[in-house]
């Protein structure tokens, strides 16, 4: 799911050694640090997955809010098997019960940036994940 995962994806699928595909949909729900609480389809499907098996791969999974709209959304296209892998996880901040089937850490609930995270587009190009934390009204990384 772009933009945040495409580092994570390019890392993986450099280690997979079974017969696979990618492409990317991207999903958005966030302004700033906020969870808009609406997911707006992006960028869609346009590969014919009905009887194959998908693996989504996400950077974060934080209310869940993404997993819960593209399932919905790909359901619809009679796949396989629907996968989750998700490098990051918050537990504390999910609204919706999710089987995620390949998880990285899981994280406290706060804002991270870097390897493929952003803050309004900033930050992903870091090679590290990064707290962000506000100073005086100002957001800073730290």
């Amino acid at each position: 799911v772009l933009n945040g995962a495409f580092l994570f994806a390019a890392d993986l699928f450099k280690h997979l050694d079974i017969e696979c595909e990618i492409t990317f949909v991207k999903v958005s729900s966030y302004i700033g640090t906020s969870s808009t609480g609406k997911v707006k389809e992006i960028i869609g499907l346009n590969e014919d997955v009905a009887g194959r098996d998908i693996v989504f791969i996400e950077d974060i999974i934080d209310t869940g809010d993404t997993v819960k709209f593209l399932l919905g959304e790909v359901s619809r296209f009679k796949p396989a098997n629907i996968y989750w892998a998700s490098m990051l996880s918050k537990p504390e901040c999910l609204r919706h019960e999710l089987k995620i089937d390949y998880m990285g850490f899981e994280v406290p609930n706060k804002f991270l940036v870097g390897y493929g995270l952003d803050y309004d587009g900033i930050g992903r190009n870091l090679n590290d994940l990064y707290i962000v934390k506000e100073v005086g009204g100002m957001r800073h990384e730290v």
